[in-house]
């Protein structure tokens, strides 16, 4: 390849740099964004929680460790994984929750347009991103597993997603938070 040909490829990379980095900078901002928005369309989604739900209540630890780790590239990787459960479960049986129809949509279409955001500004490869050796990964993965199970246990009724709802909602309150701090 000649010289000629180098430079091109150099001052393509260089665009492409250039014009993806803007937003990548501005995610938490974005994020912060997005998080409000999902919180408010969580509680538009339903009314407020029903009394008759209040004696199946149950307790979910959300690992907070994994949104306190050094480096803002895995803060951002942990987002954005948790981004991806979320939509998971909120992709599945709905048809006993009582939701605003238009609501959820515009809640997973959110939910699914900042994973896709988050993904391509994610860099993967560095180091740090493996999360202490898999292991916040995977304390998330059985933090939303628990809900899962939860919902499938109580064959996905009405109160099962009310309480599912509610700890998703103090879940991105948490996210809210440490989105807060990297900003400062």
């Amino acid at each position: 390849m000649n010289t000629f040909g180098l430079i091109q490829i150099g001052i393509i990379l260089l665009c492409t740099s250039i014009t993806s980095c803007p937003q990548c900078n501005h995610l938490p901002l974005q994020r912060r964004k997005v998080v409000k928005n999902s919180m408010q369309l969580l509680d538009k989604m339903g009314e407020k929680f029903p009394r008759q739900c209040l004696r199946e209540k149950m307790f979910f630890r959300f690992p907070k460790q994994v949104l306190k780790p050094r480096q803002k590239e895995t803060v951002k990787v942990a987002i954005e994984e948790i981004f991806q459960h979320i939509f998971y479960i909120f992709s599945k049986n709905l048809t006993l929750a009582a939701w605003d129809k238009t609501a959820l949509g515009q809640f997973q279409n959110g939910l699914y347009q900042q994973i896709e955001q988050l993904e391509s500004c994610v860099i993967k490869k560095q180091t740090g991103y493996f999360w202490n050796k898999e292991a916040n990964r995977l304390k998330l993965k059985k933090y939303f597993k628990e809900i899962d199970c939860f919902l499938k246990d109580k064959q996905y009724s009405l109160c099962s997603w009310e309480i599912s709802r509610a700890e998703v909602r103090r879940c991105l309150q948490l996210v809210d938070k440490v989105i807060r701090k990297l900003n400062n």
